[in-house]
């Protein structure tokens, strides 16, 4: 990225919100719109049946790269927020949970839906605890699943803290006890292989604008045999087999999750940028990024007063701060004047920063693209700000 920001070149450091683009993710989107433009799966013409047949290869691109057993397990969505809403309502419909089951560590996309839920049905939301490091506490998760939750649902990789839980092993305990499971993947699908059928879980949801595509686009995935029963999430054109004054039924999967027009071009792009990290060394990247995080975490530590928040062994992507007298805004706000981009605040996750009895953090989330320059420019960033705020 060449750009700069108060006449300083912009470092750029905010991924866990959103990465950045290559160029060949907008020059695809860019591509649909001058020369396929089209609505899909309706019309018999040329650039109708180009456009549909380009959409349906980014589903199979997707199913693909997760190790889906079928792309018809593929719904596109426009994020993980609405396939999570997707969920929770279809799965309400469904059965009418009781008791659900997060983590303490969960995304306000990741936690609200499923409360709005029980408490609808009169139900309770169980939450599994973490220690003081950011670790789940494993053994109070399976004595919580001794209760019956219907469903379980996990952060992967925590946007807050890093932590990268142990979703096989929660998946595995979760089946053990008869619970559906959802595994939030927000954070985990730029950063780590996915593969759904090794995981076993019954869902996967993922945003295609944190692993390099475009805004507006993301995923959900599902069993064939969980997608089968549970009831569309929206009505409207393209969900439906036939309507009458009197009934209507509705298509085959995965479309009667896809009522209206859908965002095709950020499909396209989504595909593309796919493509982008499977022609990289995934090993590679993945090396790249926690020696980013490691060094930020070792140089940063030198600062008086200073303190991580999310220092779990098995740790990902970003690094969560805050130093003693220094309000997480008021070092961020500075930061940024020096040309670094990070996030301040409680990062939609407001449970965990009760849980650790503070107001909110700095975070810095890295992508493949950074480097240990611009590590070094954020540690003499956030010095000089903790001097000046002392």
């Amino acid at each position: 990225m060449d750009q700069q920001v108060y006449g300083k070149p912009l470092v750029y450091l905010d991924n866990a919100a959103t990465t950045q683009k290559p160029l060949c993710v907008i020059e695809r989107e860019r591509d649909y719109y001058l020369h396929e433009n089209c609505n899909i799966h309706r019309g018999v013409h040329y650039l109708s049946q180009m456009a549909t047949e380009a959409y349906e290869h980014a589903r199979q691109t997707v199913a693909r790269f997760i190790d889906a057993k079928e792309s018809h397990e593929i719904v596109f969505t426009r994020g993980t927020t609405e396939s999570l809403n997707l969920l929770a309502s279809s799965l309400g419909q469904l059965m009418s949970p009781q008791k659900i089951l997060i983590t303490a560590m969960e995304h306000h996309s990741n936690l609200v839906p499923w409360q709005q839920m029980v408490q609808r049905c009169g139900g309770q939301l169980l939450v599994a605890p973490m220690d003081d490091k950011g670790v789940l506490d494993l053994q109070a998760y399976e004595d919580l699943l001794k209760q019956g939750p219907q469903i379980v649902a996990m952060a992967h990789v925590s946007n807050t803290l890093g932590t990268v839980n142990p979703v096989k092993e929660m998946i595995r305990l979760a089946h053990q006890y008869g619970a559906i499971t959802v595994v939030d993947g927000a954070q985990s699908i730029a950063h780590l292989p996915i593969d759904v059928q090794d995981l076993d879980c019954d869902f996967f949801v993922f945003s295609g604008h944190k692993m390099y595509a475009p805004m507006g686009i993301g995923c959900l995935f599902g069993k064939t045999e969980w997608l089968e029963k549970m009831p569309p999430y929206q009505f409207g054109g393209e969900m439906v087999d036939t309507v009458s004054f009197e009934k209507t039924t509705f298509n085959k999967l995965p479309f009667k999750f896809e009522a209206g027009t859908p965002n095709v071009g950020a499909a396209l792009g989504l595909e593309t940028a796919i493509q982008f990290l499977e022609h990289l060394d995934r090993k590679a990247v993945e090396d790249h990024e926690n020696l980013l995080v490691k060094t930020t975490m070792e140089k940063l530590s030198a600062i008086v007063g200073m303190h991580f928040v999310g220092q779990a062994p098995e740790h990902s992507g970003l690094v969560s701060f805050i130093i003693d007298g220094i309000h997480p805004y008021d070092l961020g706000t500075i930061i940024d004047k020096m040309g670094v981009a990070v996030r301040t605040g409680h990062h939609c996750a407001e449970p965990v920063m009760t849980r650790f009895g503070i107001p909110g953090t700095v975070r810095t989330s890295f992508a493949l693209y950074n480097t240990l320059e611009e590590v070094d420019v954020l540690v003499k960033a956030v010095t000089r700000a903790a001097n000046m705020l002392r």
